[in-house]
C-alpha cells in the first residue's frame, strides 16, 4: 500500500506543467489501501449530483445554438446524451424512448407507457411526456411532438438535428410516418455541449478516478499464484462497490494476453514473472473513470522494467505536448516520435503502440475528442481525456499505464497520479 508520503511524492515527480491533485485527495485515496475489505469506506459520501440548474441550463445552452443555426429540435434517444439534457437514465432496447428538445419551448418525452412512471423518475427538467401503449407507434407520437413543439413544415426550422448514436430504425421510422422534416446530424451540437466539462463534472470524475486507483491498489495488495483474470477481476469490482462507485469495467490481461489491448481467450493464471495489466473503471452519478496499471508478479525482467518506463515516459510527453489551442492529434504524433526513436513502430505497426494515445471521457468511457493523429480539434479548457500510450509485443507481453486528466488555461491536472516505476505501480 502506498503511504500519503509516496502518493505525494509521485505528485510532486510530475512535470512542472502538469498540476498536482489536491492533497485532502490523495489523502483519502492513500487511506483505502491494500487491507481487509471491511477496511475500505466509501469515497462517494459527500458527491454532489449534477443539479436541476445546471440540467437546465445545458438545455438553454442547446436551443440557443439551435436558433443560431436555423435547426428547430433536437431529437434524442436514451443514452449518455438523453441523460446529459434530461436527467433520464435509460437503457436502449427495442422499444423507442426519446426526447424531442424544441429550439423553444419545453421538453417532451416518448415513452413506452409501461416504462413512463420508471423514466419519470429520473427526469430533472419537466416537460411533457407522452406515452404509447404496445400496439402504438412511437414514430407518431415523435411527429407530432415536432409539430405540438414548433418545429414547421415548409419553413428553414423544419431541420431536426439528430443526436449522433441514434439508431437508425428510430430516424427511419420518423421518415416513415412524415417527410416533413429534414433529419440531419447533431453532433456538432453535442460536442459543443458535451466536450468542456463543468467544475461539477470535473468534481465527479475526480471522486470516480479516486475510486478506481483505490480498487486497484486493493487488487494490486490482494493478487496470488494460480489467479485467473476473473478472480483478479472481481477483487476490483467488490473494492469497487465498497468504495462506493458502481463498477464499469475490469478487464484483466495476464501473461501473454496482455500484449493484446483488449485480451485474448486463451486462459491464463497468475505465476512468478507473470506480466499483470489491469484496465478498469468505475461510474459515479454517471460520470466515470479509467485507469490502467501494469506490473510484474515476481521479479520483473529488464526487458519488461525497460518497456514500462518507455511507457512511463510516454505518458509525461503526452502530458508536456498538451498545450491550449493546439490540435488534440498533436499529443498522439509526439508520443509516437518518441516510441519510433526506441525503436518501437513506425506509426501503428506492431510492436509499439497500435491504437490512439488517449480518448474523451466524461459521461461515456470513450467520447469525443480523441487524441488521434487525425483529430484536429483545438485543445480547450474543459476538456477531458485519458493518457494511455501502451507498447504491445505479440507473443510475449504488453504494457499499459493509464490515468485520466483535464485541460485548463495553464496546462493539463491530473486526476490521479502517474505511477512511481513497476515495483510501485500503483
Amino acid at each position: 500500500m502506498l503511504s500519503r508520503r509516496h502518493l505525494l511524492t509521485a505528485a510532486a515527480a510530475l512535470p512542472l506543467s502538469v498540476p498536482a491533485i489536491t492533497a485532502s485527495t490523495m489523502g483519502a485515496m492513500a487511506a483505502t489501501g491494500g487491507g481487509d475489505l471491511a477496511a475500505l469506506k466509501s469515497l462517494t459520501t459527500g458527491a454532489k449530483p449534477i443539479t436541476v440548474e445546471e440540467r437546465q441550463a445545458r438545455i438553454a445552452k442547446l436551443q440557443d445554438l439551435m436558433a443560431r443555426r436555423g435547426i428547430g429540435a433536437f431529437l434524442v434517444e436514451s443514452g449518455s446524451s438523453l441523460e446529459y439534457f434530461t436527467g433520464i437514465r435509460w437503457h436502449r432496447s427495442e422499444r423507442t424512448t426519446a426526447a424531442l428538445i424544441p429550439a423553444q419551448g419545453p421538453v417532451i418525452v416518448v415513452t413506452p407507457a409501461f416504462e413512463e412512471p420508471s423514466v419519470r423518475e429520473t427526469l430533472q427538467v419537466g416537460g411533457d411526456v407522452r406515452a404509447w401503449q404496445e400496439h402504438e407507434s412511437p414514430f407518431q407520437r415523435l411527429a407530432q411532438a415536432l409539430k405540438d413543439g414548433g418545429v414547421a413544415a415548409g419553413t428553414v426550422a423544419r431541420t431536426v438535428a439528430v443526436e449522433p448514436t441514434t439508431r437508425f430504425f428510430i430516424i427511419d421510422g420518423i421518415r416513415q410516418v412524415t417527410r416533413d422534416y429534414d433529419l440531419v446530424s447533431g453532433d456538432d451540437l453535442v460536442r459543443a455541449c458535451r466536450m468542456h466539462k463543468s467544475p461539477a463534472e470535473l468534481a465527479l470524475m475526480q471522486v470516480a478516478n479516486a475510486v478506481t486507483l483505490a480498487a486497484l491498489r486493493y487488487a494490486h495488495a490482494h493478487v496470488r499464484p494460480g489467479m485467473r483474470a476473473a478472480d483478479i477481476a472481481a477483487l476490483v469490482d467488490t473494492a469497487t462497490a465498497a468504495l462506493g462507485g458502481r463498477p464499469e469495467f475490469s478487464l484483466v490481461l495476464l501473461n501473454e494476453a496482455s500484449a493484446y489491448p483488449h485480451g485474448s481467450l486463451q486462459p491464463e493464471v497468475v505465476r512468478d514473472g507473470s506480466t499483470v495489466l489491469l484496465d478498469c473503471g468505475c461510474a459515479v452519478h454517471g460520470y466515470q473513470s479509467d485507469i490502467s496499471r501494469t506490473w510484474v508478479f515476481g521479479t520483473p525482467s529488464a526487458r519488461q522494467r525497460t518497456v514500462w518506463d518507455t511507457v512511463r515516459r510516454g505518458q509525461e510527453i503526452a502530458l508536456e505536448t498538451a498545450k491550449p489551442g493546439i490540435p488534440v492529434g498533436d499529443i498522439d504524433k509526439a508520443v509516437r516520435r518518441y516510441y519510433e526513436g526506441e525503436g518501437w513502430g513506425p506509426g501503428y505497426r506492431l510492436p509499439g503502440l497500435s491504437h490512439r494515445t488517449g480518448h474523451g471521457i466524461g459521461l461515456d468511457g470513450h467520447e469525443s475528442p480523441y487524441l488521434v493523429l487525425s483529430d484536429a480539434t483545438p485543445l480547450e479548457p474543459g476538456m477531458c481525456f485519458s493518457d494511455e500510450p501502451g507498447i504491445y509485443i505479440p507473443g510475449e507481453f504488453g504494457i499499459r499505464l493509464e490515468d485520466c486528466w483535464h485541460m485548463t488555461e495553464t496546462g493539463p491536472t491530473l486526476f490521479t497520479p502517474l505511477a512511481t516505476s513497476i515495483d510501485q505501480p500503483i
